[in-house]
């Protein structure tokens, strides 16, 4: 089944959307790596195939080994491949995207605030709002990665 094109049919809603991603991406104090690596988690969490195949590439880009990006999913059992600021994000993205369990628990907040400053953690949960906002869209509507298959 063909789903509609989201950026086409509601141009207003994707300028909108796009201008949360753009702040997240420009304009906040958090590392580029820090802010893809959180993207990818997420959208791991989510199932968004196109917006994992971005930002695996991105990451990639950024310098980030493949040995490493394989592992993001596993990241708790290969911690010392992260930094304690990417454990925190990692940790806390996984909260948030799962906030209708966990409810943001004070546990992880204490865990995320020790790590972050007060602005940086508001700009990191901003970051991990934009992304599930993003990858709600892309799995409802069927964005398709732009991996193309093996020959």
């Amino acid at each position: 089944m063909n789903r509609a094109n989201w950026f086409t049919v509601s141009p207003e809603g994707a300028k909108a959307l796009g201008g949360l991603h753009h702040f997240v991406t420009t304009g906040t104090a958090l590392p580029p790596k820090l802010i893809h690596l959180v993207f990818l988690r997420v959208s791991q969490l989510n199932g968004c195939a196109h917006c994992i195949d971005i930002h695996t590439r991105d990451l990639l880009k950024a310098g980030m080994s493949v040995d490493t990006v394989v592992l993001v999913p596993v990241w708790h059992e290969a911690a010392y491949l992260f930094t304690d600021q990417e454990r925190a994000a990692l940790a806390w993205a996984e909260e948030v995207t799962r906030v209708g369990e966990t409810h943001a628990s004070d546990e992880a907040y204490a865990a995320a605030a020790a790590v972050f400053d007060e602005k940086d953690l508001v700009d990191l949960t901003l970051t991990i709002a934009a992304m599930n906002a993003i990858n709600r869209m892309g799995v409802s509507f069927r964005l398709k990665p732009r991996a193309k298959p093996d020959v």
